[in-house]
């Protein structure tokens, strides 16, 4: 594995790392998804890469507790996971888009994300306040009142980082958050997840490496649910060196790089 020290983890939590995997096993089905993963996370926006099939999305619902460990530990915000039968309260702290979220239609926006509030347990005077600071950092003010069904799969997404962030979350996860959005508010997107870093362990999990290059303090890197990488964002643009690598900028090419270093290893 490629390691190189993240900006990250100057700064470790007083309890630890935020999230701290130690042989890691996950299973999505019958597959092994995560397998062996060692990683250690905290405050900062950590873009989680790999190509389909690596374990991203496996890893990141094991994250929010959604899935349980099959092997190895995973701890939050100091708590070990692995055989707890109460994960209310770390839950409480946990922010979660997944690619594909369920949602009432006929809820309005406002009604949908102090309905998630609610579920999450937050205090019932907290809610109004925090539900109108998501709605206004996801730039969907004016769409407040408009039903859930009438939306664009683009607002529909930005709803669902809304949704995740009304509990302001010490872990913040987001899978494929970008997808639906256009330039511009990929471009506001990546703004909102630098400020979200600078106090809360982000975890976006995506295809684009771009993104991750434009607004992530951290890159981790995965394949067949292992760690191959881990680094700022520069050492990955740095990881192609002179090879002609696969990409259209310096940060895809050293993705590439990295994956088929990592591979040619395998194979020997």
């Amino acid at each position: 594995m490629v390691r190189a020290v993240s900006t990250a983890e100057t700064a470790p939590t007083t309890y630890g790392w935020t999230i701290q995997a130690e042989a890691l096993r996950v299973r999505a089905g019958r597959r092994m998804a995560v397998d062996g993963l060692d990683l250690s996370v905290d405050a900062g926006v950590h873009g989680l890469l790999g190509p389909n099939g690596a374990g991203k999305t496996t890893l990141m619902r094991s994250i929010a507790t959604v899935l349980r460990p099959a092997g190895g530990t995973l701890t939050l915000l100091g708590e070990k996971v692995s055989g707890r039968l109460d994960l209310r309260g770390i839950r409480r702290q946990i922010g979660y888009l997944p690619q594909e979220f369920g949602f009432y239609r006929r809820f309005t926006v406002r009604e949908f994300i102090e309905y998630i509030a609610w579920l999450k347990e937050m205090p019932a005077a907290e809610i109004p306040g925090a539900v109108q600071r998501a709605i206004e950092r996801v730039g969907l003010t004016d769409r407040a009142q408009d039903r859930m069904k009438t939306l664009s799969g683009g607002m529909v997404r930005r709803v669902g980082i809304a949704q995740a962030i009304v509990n302001d979350p010490a872990i913040l996860l987001l899978d494929e958050p970008t997808a639906g959005l256009d330039p511009e508010q990929r471009m506001q997107f990546r703004a909102l997840l630098r400020e979200l870093g600078t106090d809360t362990c982000v975890v976006v999990s995506t295809h684009l490496v771009e993104d991750v290059a434009a607004a992530c303090t951290d890159v981790v890197l995965i394949d067949n649910g292992r760690l191959v990488f881990q680094g700022v964002p520069a050492d990955l643009s740095a990881a192609a060196g002179d090879e002609a690598g696969d990409g259209d900028s310096a940060a895809e090419r050293g993705y590439s790089a990295i994956l088929r270093r990592h591979r040619d290893k395998q194979v020997k």
